[in-house]
């Protein structure tokens, strides 16, 4: 009610009047004048902007995680505080809000390169990307991976018991490493999760300079690629048995991938070459090209 005493003041009305008609001293107001918050508001309205900035990367994250993740950036906030500012400024985990109103998928940060065509003329021309998740005994396990669409070849991937933007970074550093001759220019195609829609994300495609590309929303078949490596990966691996921990399910998925997608299950697309066979055939005869 403070801001109504200076504007009936401008109409002519005198602050005194004001003042004892809503229930509050001059000097009250003078206070509020000379310092409209105070100390406490005025921390609330940095952490909360440092909450904002932990959401817009990471969606999924609730209050307890948003509060480990401003730990580590320096700030020393309790969780209580933390749940407090989400629950005033309607800062929710999408897994949360899920039940109560139907998750729509974000805008499209960039534009569909690719357009269902998922074939590529050389090494490092188009990856496509996805995330994947299993169940265990002690938790699920996200998998994210990036697939070279030359030769099929799995190029970078990582796993994390949270889904994070953080699991995307990694993969796409990986595979940023593994082809770390010549990787500028590479279509990094994807759907619109908010893991590829980050600002970390972003960031990372900036630095390598490929050139980030989305599918459309509720359509499976624009990342049909990496989606066909997910139903091999669910057959051959993850429905085979109940699996104990994370730590098992993360070696048998190296294990395959590694041992027996790259180096001896036959693609016709390729010839009836496996990836490494197929790349370790065509790379000379390209790069004499």
């Amino acid at each position: 009610m403070f801001p109504l005493v200076g504007e009936l003041a401008a109409d002519g009305i005198p602050m005194k009047v004001t003042c004892r008609v809503l229930g509050f001293s001059k000097q009250a107001y003078y206070q509020w004048r000379d310092r409209p918050y105070s100390d406490r508001d005025w921390d609330d309205a940095h952490l909360i902007n440092a909450i904002l900035d932990v959401h817009v990367d990471d969606p999924e994250f609730g209050y307890r995680f948003i509060a480990d993740e401003l730990e580590r950036a320096g700030w020393d906030v309790c969780e209580n505080r933390v749940q407090r500012l989400c629950q005033q400024e309607q800062i929710w985990s999408n897994f949360t809000k899920k039940a109560r109103k139907a998750k729509r998928a974000g805008p499209p940060v960039r534009d569909d390169l690719v357009d269902r065509d998922f074939t590529a003329e050389r090494p490092n021309e188009r990856w496509v990307g996805d995330i994947t998740e299993h169940p265990t005994r002690t938790g699920k396990l996200y998998l994210c991976v990036f697939k070279d669409l030359w030769s099929n070849k799995i190029v970078g991937y990582s796993m994390n018991k949270r889904m994070t933007s953080d699991l995307a970074v990694a993969a796409l550093r990986n595979a940023a490493r593994l082809r770390q001759h010549d990787v500028a220019g590479v279509v990094v195609h994807t759907d619109r999760g908010s893991q590829f829609r980050s600002r970390a994300f972003g960031h990372e495609l900036n630095a390598h300079n490929m050139i980030g590309s989305m599918g459309r929303v509720g359509a499976a078949g624009d990342n049909a690629s990496a989606e066909s490596f997910f139903a091999l990966l669910q057959k051959n691996v993850l429905n085979r048995k109940t699996w104990e921990t994370r730590e098992e399910l993360r070696i048998a998925i190296v294990t395959w991938i590694e041992t027996k997608y790259h180096r001896r299950r036959r693609q016709r697309r390729l010839g009836k070459l496996t990836p490494i066979e197929f790349e370790t055939i065509h790379q000379p005869a390209l790069r004499a090209a």
